[in-house]
């Protein structure tokens, strides 16, 4: 049957940024897929919430406190599901993020801050699982959450788009590093409505930016934990290096932010 294919039966999978939004929509569709769940972020009520919905799904969960930035959570993080698990077979490296900032306002510090936490993160602890996966599965998968910022230029956005085209970038390195054994893809996602979107989302910010959308409408965060199932799964078992574009079919930012010399 093909859709045994999207099956993650008795897996053990790792999420960071699992306490809401699109992380926990990952880890309740692999729980849902027959996964058991690493659930890894920084707010212990955030992550222990996850974790009650995936074992509401039937399937167990580990929720794990982890502030990505701590090279001590990430390895403590990976002990843990061996620990408890015994195995790793899927990454998601979720945990980013940075906020739109001119770039003449965008401090050295805060360039750097936005490549660590969104690239360096990712690759440190793909770098700690990685070897586990193969020791523990024989193989599995990386699943990166980039943007559509890091393919598509725009004002406003230096820090958070070069860090996600970077992250983008090295999913296709890693991709060929771990080939057979370990695949690793990306989410290129567009605007997902979340509490992070809703900080800045007002009625007349969402109109403009589904009139910039062609599909017309602002992403669910099931839109992006349907591919990130998809690229875990046996389905996916030939695909490795590459980027999918979840975003709603866009060409460039649906957000208009102002450029640095705006009427000069």
């Amino acid at each position: 049957m093909i859709l045994d294919r999207f099956r993650l039966t008795d897996q053990v999978a790792i999420v960071t940024g699992a306490g809401r939004g699109i992380g926990r929509a990952i880890a309740l569709a692999y729980a849902e897929a027959g996964a058991d769940v690493v659930v890894g972020a920084r707010s212990v009520d955030q992550i222990e919430e996850t974790a009650r919905m995936v074992r509401a799904l039937g399937r167990r969960a580990l929720p794990v406190r982890c502030d990505v930035m701590e090279r001590a959570d990430l390895e403590n993080l990976v002990e843990a599901t061996i620990t408890e698990f015994g195995r790793i077979d899927v990454l998601v490296n979720n945990a980013g993020g940075s906020p739109p900032k001119p770039a003449l306002r965008t401090s050295e510090r805060e360039f750097e801050n936005a490549f660590r936490f969104n690239v360096t993160t990712a690759f440190l602890l793909t770098r700690l699982s990685v070897p586990k996966m193969v020791e523990t599965a024989g193989g599995g998968a990386v699943v990166n959450i980039s943007s559509v910022a890091g393919r598509e230029n725009a004002p406003g956005i230096v820090a958070y788009g070069t860090a996600k085209a970077a992250l983008s970038f090295m999913t296709k390195e890693l991709a060929q590093d771990f080939a057979p054994r370990v695949r690793v893809n990306a989410i290129a996602v567009g605007s997902i409505r979340t509490e992070a979107l809703g900080t800045v989302l007002t009625p007349e910010i969402e109109a403009d930016m589904v009139a910039l959308t062609p599909m017309a409408r602002i992403g669910e965060v099931e839109d992006i934990s349907a591919c990130a199932l998809y690229l875990a799964s046996p389905a996916a078992s030939y695909v490795t290096g590459e980027i999918y574009g979840v975003n709603g079919g866009l060409v460039g930012l649906n957000m208009k932010l102002p450029r640095a010399f705006e009427g000069a």
